[in-house]
């Protein structure tokens, strides 16, 4: 599997996981860090870190290295860098905070519902 098609898989399992309003940006043009971000929203605290634990978990599956998870001691948003897919899971107010998606709004934004 290509990165692209890892992350639309990524995106699909955190949606049966009531992930809420996922985007995956392809940010790989714009960017030197990475090739995608998968951006998504959860419901609470508690899913944010279940969301984590299992996005990890399915980024490992895939053949992918996590190299680092950021945001599990803070409140409202943990990143895992996988290298060249990059999840970011919000709260609702931090993900309106940071709007990433618009930050972004020149790259190429899939959502999956």
């Amino acid at each position: 599997m290509n990165n692209k098609e890892i992350a639309s898989l990524i995106a699909e399992k955190l949606l049966d996981r009531k992930a809420k309003n996922i985007t995956i940006i392809d940010i790989g043009e714009k960017s030197s860090f990475a090739d995608f971000f998968i951006n998504l929203t959860a419901g609470s605290e508690r899913q944010l870190s279940a969301l984590s634990d299992y996005a990890e978990e399915i980024a490992i599956e895939s053949g992918l290295e996590i190299k680092s998870s950021t945001g599990k001691n803070s409140k409202g948003w943990i990143l895992v860098d996988c290298g060249d897919i990059i999840i970011n899971i919000f709260t609702e107010k931090m993900r309106d905070k940071y709007d990433l998606d618009r930050l972004w709004s020149d790259c190429e934004i899939k959502t999956i519902d």
